[in-house]
């Protein structure tokens, strides 16, 4: 527990501090946000803003965990340093992305092509590594397990690798799309990803308290999670990053995260699914996440359909309600508001079927 505090509160300070030098640095050198001609017109005032400020979320992540590991003499878990790789991983495609955008001055960084295999190689590692044998505990328990998992293993089916690893590609693109999707208004993507990680820390809690390695616990209700408490340290530091960096991002934004946030963010949200093996509440408590994508999925099919009619004003769903008239803010608050919904149903659920079970 002491390290879960210190990696959160460590991320906390490292973010707010640490995201006020690089709003200097980025704005000195010029790397400033480029809008889309087509999105809302009070969007054109934020041309310029700094940008790429996922940097910030992603190195005081990854400092905090390793320096709360160091002060509390904890050695890092196999899964903990594969869920930071795909931080890493996902966040320097959005890096690139981000760079491409500044560089050559355009509102399109990477061709989705370039983008998409940049993701599937990280994804396709990260799943191959997660159920990977050599990386079993005393236990037997890989990172990831070797089913598709709700709060348990779904009917008990042992899913062959590749059937696996292909759906944890699909789960980290479509979670990392989803947040990136998320992230155009400010604060956003940086509020909504800071509660679910933080419902996350409370989920590899519990799944620590009623571990299957206890000898207390009921074999009936435990968990069969490799590395929970670890995990833990790895969402408070990543809940601690957003909430700093939010402090930065609320509107009206001095820096936004780019790609390089989002990405990041999607794909470690998809991780910690997989290594909790949670997959599917990922659905429930990123709820908004699927709500985004869902908007733009109907937006593009309905307007193929009736050839050139839209469902919504503008996609995803945040740009409709503010072509209604909403202010920026009001949009931002009430979507919160909607992923604490989410959450707390999430977490609702999460313990109801461990009560069910008892």
């Amino acid at each position: 527990m002491k390290a879960i505090l210190l990696a959160g509160g460590l991320s906390l300070f490292l973010t707010l501090v640490g995201t006020r030098y690089a709003i200097r640095f980025l704005a000195a050198h010029g790397y400033g946000q480029l809008i889309r001609d087509d999105g809302p017109t009070t969007h054109h005032t934020k041309r310029g803003t700094p940008t790429m400020g996922g940097l910030v979320i992603v190195l005081s992540t990854v400092v905090s965990y390793f320096l709360a590991k160091l002060l509390t003499d904890r050695s890092p878990s196999a899964s903990s340093l594969l869920l930071l790789f795909l931080l890493v991983g996902m966040g320097t495609v959005g890096f690139l992305d981000d760079f491409i955008k500044i560089y050559k001055q355009r509102s399109l960084g990477l061709r989705s092509k370039a983008k998409l295999v940049g993701q599937t190689v990280v994804a396709v590692v990260f799943g191959a590594l997660a159920l990977a044998p050599w990386f079993h505990d005393s236990q037997g328990l890989t990172p990831a397990g070797h089913a598709i998992s709700f709060i348990r293993d779904i009917g008990g089916w042992q899913l062959p690798t590749f059937a696996l690893v292909l759906f944890i590609l699909v789960l980290i693109t479509g979670a990392s799309n989803a947040v990136n999707l998320t992230d155009g208004l400010d604060g956003l993507a940086t509020g909504a990803c800071g509660l679910v990680f933080g419902a996350y820390t409370l989920v590899n809690i519990w799944q620590n308290n009623q571990w299957c390695e206890r000898a207390h616990v009921s074999a009936s209700t435990c968990y069969a999670v490799r590395d929970p408490l670890d995990l833990a340290v790895v969402a408070a530091a990543i809940t601690g990053a957003c909430f700093g960096f939010l402090w930065w991002n609320a509107s009206p934004a001095r820096i936004f995260m780019g790609d390089t946030g989002s990405l990041a963010l999607g794909g470690a949200l998809a991780g910690m699914a997989v290594l909790t093996r949670t997959e599917l509440l990922l659905a429930l408590l990123g709820g908004l996440f699927v709500i985004q994508t869902l908007s733009v999925i109907l937006q593009v099919g309905f307007f193929k359909a009736t050839k050139g009619r839209r469902l919504f004003r503008m996609a995803p769903l945040h740009h409709h309600f503010e072509m209604l008239g909403w202010e920026e803010i009001t949009v931002v608050i009430r979507f919160w508001l909607i992923t604490g919904f989410f959450v707390a149903a999430g977490l609702g659920v999460f313990y109801a079927e461990w009560v069910a079970g008892s």
